[in-house]
């Protein structure tokens, strides 16, 4: 992707070196999760919940199969989402200065770069549909933060927070989808924050606000095949935005992106997990699903062929 020299956005909080509660948030992974516990995931604040003590054990084992110590994993989902925050701006928890990586800033630089490139495409988009985009947020941390979801937390994964319009992420994990995922590259990490960009496509548009009132009256399959639906949407938004860069990109960047959005489909995360599927309780879709929607997006570059919540999902 040829983003060096492009505007950057400021519509951005950088908390790195800051401390603050911890909790379960949702997102790009976050539905395997929440899923699997007894909770709804998706990255918003009716998805946050999560279930009893089989749930839980099922979820450290899975923590423990993505290389995240089990302990704190369930300790955080135990519940201190509440936790007032306790932040000290611009210095590390021992009270010094926190100082990046050369190659951690340049993913900081990276992320803003395609941030604004959301922004300049979804205010286009807006336009050509009657409406006026209004940016989000994007919160970079390392550890954990809070949000008005709840607490968020570095091995949760990224995700998108409608109460507040921000997005929340700790750049960590890239490195994450690199070692465990097999899903590196420049734009597979955008695809990344285009994705989480989708749900707040949603939110401005009155998708999420519907379908949260309907999966909040659902049975938990129900409110999981509802949950699929934003995903996959969310990764169609993805690819229309894809569609809209395409100046910008390099041979491969599309390759990159559909492995990614193959990476983190329910059934491989499952599959790798625990060595089976269980397709009930899937949130976020398969990998030929992700790849698909995703794919359509960037291929028709077209809003009205985005409708989840009435194709067929096979």
């Amino acid at each position: 992707m040829q983003w060096r020299g492009r505007r950057q956005s400021t519509n951005v909080e950088d908390r790195r070196g800051q401390s603050g509660g911890s909790g379960l948030g949702g997102g790009l992974l976050g539905g395997i999760l929440g899923g699997l516990s007894g909770g709804s995931g998706g990255g918003n604040k009716a998805g946050c919940g999560t279930g009893g003590i089989i749930g839980l054990i099922i979820m450290g084992l899975i923590a423990w199969k993505l290389g995240i110590d089990p302990a704190q994993f369930i300790g955080m989902v135990g519940g201190s989402g509440d936790l007032t925050s306790v932040i000290t701006s611009g210095s590390d928890e021992s009270g010094g200065t926190y100082t990046a990586s050369a190659k951690e800033q340049e993913m900081y630089e990276f992320m803003t770069t395609v941030l604004a490139e959301t922004e300049d495409v979804w205010s286009e988009v807006f336009r050509g549909i009657g409406k006026t985009y209004r940016n989000p947020k994007l919160v970079i941390y390392n550890g954990y933060t809070t949000s008005s979801c709840g607490a968020a937390q570095s091995s949760t994964g990224p995700f998108y927070c409608p109460e507040d319009e921000k997005i929340y992420l700790d750049l960590s994990f890239f490195d994450e989808m690199e070692t465990q995922f097999k899903a590196g590259g420049d734009f597979a990490y955008a695809y990344v924050l285009a994705h989480e960009v989708g749900h707040h496509v949603q939110k401005l548009l009155g998708t999420l606000e519907t379908v949260n009132k309907v999966r909040a009256q659902s049975s938990e399959k129900k409110s999981n095949e509802l949950s699929v639906r934003i995903e996959l949407q969310a990764d169609f938004y993805a690819g229309i935005w894809a569609y809209h860069t395409k100046q910008i990109l390099d041979a491969g960047d599309i390759d990159e992106a559909l492995n990614a959005a193959e990476a983190v489909g329910d059934d491989r995360l499952q599959k790798q997990a625990q060595g089976y599927v269980v397709p009930d309780s899937f949130t976020h879709g398969t990998s030929a699903q992700r790849h698909e929607w995703f794919y359509k997006g960037y291929n028709t570059g077209d809003m009205t062929q985005g409708n989840t919540f009435q194709a067929k999902i096979e």
